[in-house]
């Protein structure tokens, strides 16, 4: 297509002059005369009538003005189009989650994502802390959410948000009257926690250790709401994140117990290969992830 050929004639036809022509294309007057002669050959035709007192443009030149206009118009519209293409968010996104990321603080990003980005395909796997950092490291995820540590050196980590977690009771335990306990209160007790490799598990494990606790028993289930329907049931204490119990201390199924002097902070982060961290779909994904909480200290509420 003689694009630039075409806008030059156009302009021509409308300014009527070569001088004026040249100055509003920021050309010379000889490119001007040039491309107005290749179109002449290309249709073989001759486009204007030429005088040194007028140009006056020809019955063929008009019939290439009126297609010149439209063939313009469709020209840079269709890369407009194509422009909009490439930077349309559009096409699949694998998420990783870990359970409580993605049963709990992960729902409401992906509302965002589908109201601002509809021809996004989303799609989730939920999986421990440890699974889902192998997901990652394998390519079976483009990114991953993770509320563990891990030092898995194929895989990029980056802190998105600080959660807290809390002991939590059944509302008849012995401890959940007091207004808050001590490390002796804790000694010997019963506990429900995640299965190994998962991020709260890791955590509960760092607690106990670092209290010098005794542990009567340990009860593992791999899912948060099992584990919380256990701990209405009367069956023992547990550690989960805010997010996970937020609605169950609200509706008075479990009772927070507070250490005294202690809180329990840990970051969530997001993970991925360093060969996804240039793809438009996982860049969009960790800005929106910077956009919904803007900075690490940020805690679930």
């Amino acid at each position: 297509m003689y694009y630039d050929e075409l806008k030059t004639f156009v302009t021509l036809a409308e300014v009527k002059n070569f001088t004026k022509t040249a100055e509003t294309l920021l050309m010379s007057q000889p490119s001007v005369s040039l491309h107005i002669k290749n179109l002449e050959k290309e249709f073989q035709t001759q486009l204007f009538l030429r005088s040194p007192k007028y140009l006056k443009i020809t019955p063929t030149g008009q019939i290439l003005y009126d297609r010149a206009k439209q063939m313009i118009t469709i020209y840079e519209q269709t890369r407009q189009d194509i422009l909009e293409h490439h930077n349309t968010i559009k096409g699949e996104l694998k998420i990783g989650a870990s359970f409580t990321i993605g049963e709990y603080i992960l729902p409401s990003l992906l509302f965002d994502l589908q109201k601002d980005y509809p021809e996004l395909e989303l799609q989730v796997i939920i999986g421990n802390t440890e699974e889902i950092v192998e997901f990652v490291r394998l390519y079976q995820v483009d990114i991953g959410l993770i509320e563990g540590q891990t030092n898995e050196k194929e895989v990029s980590v980056h802190p998105f948000m600080e959660d807290e977690l809390f002991i939590v009771s059944a509302t008849n335990h012995k401890l959940a009257s007091k207004d808050e306990v001590t490390v002796a209160d804790l000694q010997n007790q019963a506990w429900v926690s995640r299965e190994v490799g998962s991020g709260t598990r890791e955590y509960l494990n760092h607690v106990i250790r670092s209290n010098g606790l005794k542990v009567k028993s340990l009860l593992t289930i791999s899912s948060n709401q099992g584990i919380k329907e256990t701990i209405i049931n009367g069956l023992g204490l547990s550690l989960l994140s805010r997010s996970v119990i937020e609605r169950d201390v609200q509706h008075g199924n479990l009772s927070v117990i507070k250490l005294k002097n202690q809180s329990f902070i840990r970051t969530l982060s997001y993970v991925y290969s360093p060969i996804m961290q240039d793809k438009k779909n996982v860049k969009t994904f960790t800005g929106a992830l910077k956009k919904k909480w803007p900075n690490s200290g940020y805690k679930v509420k």
